[in-house]
């Protein structure tokens, strides 16, 4: 948060995304603090994303970070960037956390328990995703940031009465929390981008399937996801 309220130099990755000072502080802390505390689970994060296939493909449990999701709502300072880790088994997320700093408020679930979030009080309120009721319209989450022409296509058979302009991981915490029915993602995302964001879906009783309604799976040797859908009950 210093270096969000001060003034931040940019750098670009190779992939011409945008990188500051506070993805890489914020990447030091978490890697020391989970190897302090679990130091037998590895970890991949996006900012440590070059341990190779060879090495991390045999990993039955590992924790997976992403540092700084939301860079450009970062750089924007309007708020909506995360802090995301998340715990992987068998390819598959078990539990999730989304921190959101600008807000002080962070969202987290373990899948088949429950999900929850907490605000300036302190408190832990239960979250759960809503019934959604297709007949009456819907309330669709999308990307603040990457605008994908797809999306219109896959709505059209839809009746939509709000769209949502949500940035980073938070798209996942709107339907989480009930606020909002279907997040289709129908651009590229990264495998840290997801996962946290997943479990807390899934722990509050939603899915995210790919677009064949099949899993979104984890430590793939393409990182990248495939297109996915994220849905409250009823759809």
């Amino acid at each position: 948060m210093e270096i969000y309220a001060g003034d931040h130099d940019v750098e670009f990755k190779d992939d011409k995304s945008p990188l500051t000072a506070a993805d890489k502080a914020s990447h030091d802390v978490i890697m020391a603090g989970l190897r302090r505390h679990f130091p037998e689970v590895p970890i991949l994060s996006e900012e440590g994303k070059d341990i190779p296939y060879s090495e991390r493909k045999d990993w039955q449990r590992f924790w997976l970070v992403d540092p700084l999701d939301g860079t450009k709502e970062f750089i924007k300072r309007n708020g909506e960037f995360t802090v995301n880790i998340a715990l992987v088994e068998e390819g598959r997320v078990k539990a999730g956390v989304v921190y959101v700093p600008a807000q002080n408020r962070m969202f987290y679930g373990r899948v088949g328990e429950g999900a929850w979030r907490i605000d300036d009080s302190g408190e832990a309120i239960a979250i759960k995703v809503r019934k959604a009721d297709p007949a009456a319209g819907l309330t669709v989450v999308m990307s603040r940031s990457h605008p994908s022409p797809e999306l219109a296509d896959y709505l059209r058979d839809f009746t939509v009465n709000e769209a949502l302009p949500v940035g980073s991981s938070l798209k996942f915490c709107v339907v989480a929390e009930g606020r909002a029915d279907l997040y289709p993602r129908l651009g590229p995302t990264m495998e840290w981008d997801t996962a946290a964001g997943q479990a807390v879906v899934e722990a509050a009783g939603g899915t995210v399937k790919k677009v064949d309604g099949s899993p979104l799976s984890y430590n793939k040797e393409n990182l990248l996801n495939p297109f996915f859908v994220v849905k409250a009950e009823n759809l």
